[in-house]
């Protein structure tokens, strides 16, 4: 099943979860502040009236005691007296109190004699209201109706109380508000986050595409880098110089393996022609003598075809061990020179050297190999009488050797690919080389650290440089 194992899903429920976790929290903290905020704005109400009712029960007359007839005064207005209980002195309201109780007041008051019936109400406080019992208390919501009460004489209990049916319809109001815009909130988020999960994924779905499409064997294949800078970015960027990477090893291995059964396949020729001519007929001893000789040249090409792509082969896997040591590397190119010398004193060329100090640590036998194979191809791609001009020097760590030959130069199609394997720039002088001198020669500077390169001006001459660390 893919739902529970896709990344955009799992992105998805957490976000959802998360945000619906956040809206829940935001819902939550609003209503309770804003119905704390209703409420006491409501209790400094009541509070208000509760000290205004007791300053005025204070300054009123002491009751009449129960056995003494009454005054006969009316009773002041907004108040009436709770049937069978003593009758209460005048409660005497200063206008402005009186209208904190007055006809239409959403505020009412009860007054209570110690643990008995409320002797005194205002017309329109609710039936049987109850006497407050904490004392430690102020407030109490009973109901629809929040009050607020004080113990104090002349009396037991004075309460102020109002209906908050008003409020609690608006906080119901508020709350369905809040619900609205966290149901908003978390639809445009939902819809966001799965629009931001799917721009996510997507560089995700673009690899997985490439790379099916590269496993079926389509390696030109690229993945789409819009987005360099992100982390999947700069994956699909490393992903896109892999694929490069193996696209150009799976086409040069295509051409080594194209080079290499040419190569293979002109001794081959050569050796069952020679073969068959011989077994077709009784020949003289000294035309199986040159037929023998002639497969011999042939078995000796294949002999260091083979060998030298074995070496290639070991070097290239790290199976060809460096037996480094310290050494000098004017001293190994010194050496090379006296040991090509006399091929290239066949052709009249002359080899000027300025080897001066360089020591550094390499494998002498396989640095001395490189520059034989240096100077054996600035000889062979010489003109006749030329000059080759070898030179050793030390900059900032690194030794660097130097050839240069006055031959006809590179052009620039050769100069790309001057040390691919099999690669040969001029096909008709280099008829029994396999052009992979230079390939080796790369592979072994390559193995010490360095690196080999040529320049050239096409119809003049041409350089060599290999780097080695010191």
């Amino acid at each position: 099943m893919r739902f529970p194992k896709s990344i955009r899903w799992r992105l998805q429920l957490w976000y959802g979860a998360l945000l619906v976790a956040v809206l829940c929290g935001f819902g939550f903290t609003a209503f309770h502040f804003e119905k704390a905020r209703r409420f006491r704005r409501i209790d400094e109400e009541l509070q208000v009236r509760v000290a205004a009712l007791v300053v005025a029960l204070r300054s009123t007359n002491r009751p009449v005691p129960s056995n003494e007839p009454d005054s006969g005064t009316p009773s002041q207005p907004g108040r009436q007296r709770a049937p069978g209980t003593p009758p209460l002195g005048e409660l005497r309201l200063t206008p402005q109190q009186s209208a904190l109780f007055g006809d239409g007041a959403e505020h009412y008051f009860a007054v209570w004699l110690r643990e008995k019936e409320p002797v005194l109400r205002s017309p329109n406080a609710p039936e049987n209201i109850p006497q407050p019992q904490s004392r430690d208390a102020a407030v109490r919501t009973r109901g629809k109706f929040r009050e607020s009460f004080i113990f104090s004489a002349p009396v037991d209990c004075v309460l102020v109380g109002r209906s908050i049916a008003v409020e609690e319809s608006e906080l119901q109001k508020f709350a369905a508000v809040l619900a609205a815009i966290g149901g908003a909130v978390l639809a445009a988020g939902m819809i966001g986050g799965w629009w931001l999960a799917t721009r996510a994924i997507k560089p995700v779905d673009d690899i997985t595409a490439t790379a099916e499409k590269i496993a079926a064997g389509d390696l030109s294949q690229r993945i789409s880098t819009a987005e360099t800078d992100s982390e999947l970015g700069r994956l699909a960027a490393v992903l896109n110089a892999t694929f490069k990477r193996l696209d150009a090893a799976f086409a040069q291995q295509g051409r080594f393996t194209a080079d290499a059964a040419h190569e293979l396949r002109t001794p081959v020729s050569v050796l069952l022609t020679q073969t068959q001519s011989c077994l077709a007929r009784e020949r003289p001893a000294a035309e199986y003598r040159e037929t023998i000789e002639a497969c011999q040249r042939a078995a000796q090409r294949m002999r260091g075809l083979i060998e030298s792509l074995l070496e290639l082969a070991r070097i290239d896997a790290g199976q060809e061990p460096l037996r480094r040591e310290g050494c000098d590397l004017s001293k190994i190119a010194a050496d090379c020179v006296e040991l090509i010398r006399p091929l290239a004193a066949k052709r009249g060329i002359t080899i000027d050297a300025d080897l001066s100090a360089t020591p550094c640590r390499c494998d002498v036998g396989r640095i001395a190999q490189v520059v034989t194979n240096i100077l054996a191809n600035a000889i062979e791609y010489n003109r006749d009488g030329g000059c080759v001009r070898i030179a050793t020097a030390r900059t900032n760590g690194t030794v660097v050797l130097t050839v240069h030959n006055t031959g006809p130069g590179i052009s620039v199609a050769d100069l790309r690919h001057i040390f691919e394997r099999f690669h040969r720039a001029d096909k008709a002088r280099t008829a029994g080389h396999a052009g992979l001198g230079l390939a080796i020669a790369q592979a072994i500077v390559q193995a010490h650290g360095g690196s080999i390169s040529a320049a050239s001006e096409p119809g003049a001459d041409a350089t060599f440089t290999v780097c080695l660390p010191a």
